[in-house]
């Protein structure tokens, strides 16, 4: 089960952290991800974490640098800080399995939590 957390409406510049906690299962998975999807359009894989190999990331080019990607493995619990926030951040944020496929992170189980909305205004 994932369950995410830490959406808010913020202003155009400003952070937020946005948590996912989870169950064993996936916290044993090779490549743990963040997903968002924007009304009308794609979900779109955006950060990943290796747990299989240290220091290893992902990023979508559209969030590279202003976002980071960590994982507390005691707590169960996938972060994603964002800052630097823009009114194209604006979506509803998932956490699941990922693979890189051709240079794009995709679900690897289309296994997903009811999500937490960011939106930058």
């Amino acid at each position: 089960q994932l369950v995410e957390s830490g959406g808010d409406s913020v202003q155009v510049g400003g952070s937020l952290r946005l948590s996912c906690t989870a169950s064993g299962e996936f916290m044993s998975e090779r490549l743990l991800s963040w997903f968002r999807q924007a009304p009308g359009n794609k979900r779109e894989g955006i950060a990943g974490i290796y747990t299989t190999v240290s220091d290893t990331y992902y990023y979508a080019a559209s969030v590279e640098s202003r976002f980071t990607i960590t994982l507390d493995t005691a707590k169960k619990t996938l972060y994603l800080e964002m800052n630097d926030l823009k009114p194209a951040d604006t979506a509803m944020y998932y956490c699941a399995a990922g693979v890189v496929v051709n240079g794009n992170l995709i679900s690897l189980r289309n296994k997903w939590g009811q999500g937490t909305q960011v939106t930058v205004s």
